[in-house]
């Protein structure tokens, strides 16, 4: 009897670890809130620019961008995912919120069961509550490769099955720790 018991307690336990599983994308509103909090300088304004692309193989370098205008231009919609940041910026996040990135594999382990509509080919990043999280933004997570770059996961609105094919698990797309762009964001991971 006790064998019995410890093995349903073994698969309650493992069932109860996989349902609390969350990931949650971070949003402007989210992320000006730390900034009022810490006053913290992503590396985008450091450096006084970053990228902004309008399709998967047009990248521009525009100064003045950062998670309050990531295109150019000032943000209203705080309901947006925050993007312009780099994963410095991301950890820095993280550890003022008690929370974390996700790794890779649980990044897609955390979204498997959305069914919420993915994003593919858009014109533009949708509201976080509106979409399923894989396929708006870029997502920063932990894994590095050998050279020290960050796996992004989940692919974002520009991404299509004849490009990029960033809704698939499979895909494998590197950043260095300090690159910003208009689809990067990240989403905080609470086992």
């Amino acid at each position: 009897m006790k064998k019995l018991h410890f093995i349903i307690f073994i698969h309650l336990f493992i069932i109860n670890c996989d349902t609390k599983i969350k990931l949650k994308p971070v949003s402007v509103r989210d992320f000006s809130i730390f900034i009022e909090s810490t006053k913290y300088i992503t590396d985008a304004e450091k450096f006084g620019w970053s990228f902004i692309q309008e399709d998967v193989y047009t990248f521009d370098v525009i100064k003045n961008v950062s998670w309050k205008s990531p295109d150019g231009k000032p943000t209203d919609n705080l309901n947006l995912p925050v993007t312009q940041i780099s994963y410095n910026d991301a950890l820095a996040y993280c550890k003022w919120a008690g929370v974390r990135l996700p790794t890779y594999y649980q990044y897609w382990d955390a979204v498997k069961n959305d069914k919420r509509t993915v994003v593919s080919e858009s014109n533009s990043i949708k509201e976080i509550n509106n979409v399923n999280i894989v396929g708006n933004v870029w997502d920063i997570t932990l894994t590095e490769n050998i050279k020290g770059e960050i796996r992004l996961a989940g692919g974002s609105y520009l991404c299509s099955p004849s490009t990029c094919h960033g809704t698939q698990p499979d895909r494998e797309l590197f950043v260095d720790k300090e690159t910003a762009n208009t689809h990067i964001s990240f989403a905080v991971y609470t086992p």
